[in-house]
């Protein structure tokens, strides 16, 4: 089953994952206009369909994952449309962020600038050893517009974050692998395997479960949210699914569970 766009190539295995690939390699996956919006539409697709599990997010070619941000429509836009243009990335990786499916970025190159930032929006990163990730904004006279002096601080922890985005140095994938960047580091040829293997992993898992923590931890990040008060009611919802009443009984019984997502 596939998903028909321009600048992104969807297809849904028997697993239920959608291979998610940015398809614009002439340019290494610039995001553009075309992409963001495809992205988002994207993303959407994926919380509405119940086929779809979960999603591994990576770009074609050999090169690049997301290169960064097309620079060329940054050309002549003033201050009020810079804002527009911040707001519009943080909304669109804020969707990929937000589903309560596991997605996992498979980053099998360059992933710099607003790439970077589509890395860190989804929920696991895995890396190819050739890739390399930064954040070169201040080279441009610029700093990250799609969230990542917000997510890479969480991710990398602050003075590690500040370093990368003030000094726009780009990093190999096993230092980013050090600074908890990414989850792992296998060769490029392994990558789209080792991802899937890892996303089969999680989804044979308790569906409503999964969902779960993926909101819990959403909840930690939040500046409004209580995350230990969400933590406790998504934990005691559990309690009425079939899935946890399964799991239990196929722990008590020394079996292998046989979850539904109910």
């Amino acid at each position: 089953m596939a998903m028909s766009y321009s600048t992104l190539l969807v297809d849904i295995d028997e697993d239920g994952i959608a291979l998610v690939t940015v398809n614009r390699p002439e340019k290494l996956n610039a995001l553009n206009a075309d992409v963001l919006s495809e992205l988002a539409s994207c993303a959407g697709d994926i919380a509405a369909r119940p086929e779809i599990r979960g999603a591994i997010l990576t770009g074609a070619g050999e090169k690049a994952f997301v290169a960064g941000a097309d620079i060329s429509e940054f050309d002549g836009l003033d201050p009020e449309a810079g804002e527009r243009l911040s707001l519009h990335g943080q909304e669109v990786f804020r969707k990929i962020e937000d589903l309560d499916k596991p997605v996992i970025a498979a980053v099998n190159g360059f992933a710099l600038g607003g790439g970077c930032e589509l890395a860190l929006s989804c929920h696991l990163r895995f890396a190819a050893e050739h890739a390399r990730f930064g954040q070169p904004e201040v080279g441009l006279g610029l700093i990250p517009g799609y969230g990542g002096t917000q997510r890479l601080p969480r991710i990398a922890g602050a003075a590690i974050a500040l370093e990368l985005l003030l000094t726009g140095e780009t990093i190999t994938a096993a230092r980013a692998y050090e600074i908890g960047l990414v989850n792992r580091v296998v060769a490029a040829a392994e990558l789209i395997d080792a991802a899937r293997l890892t996303l089969k992993t999680i989804l044979s898992k308790a569906p409503i479960a999964v969902s779960n923590v993926l909101r819990a931890v959403r909840a930690a990040r939040s500046a409004t949210a209580d995350g230990y008060r969400d933590e406790a009611a998504l934990f005691g919802a559990l309690f009425a699914t079939d899935d946890f009443r399964e799991g239990v009984s196929a722990f008590l019984q020394k079996r292998q569970a046989r979850f539904r997502g109910s």
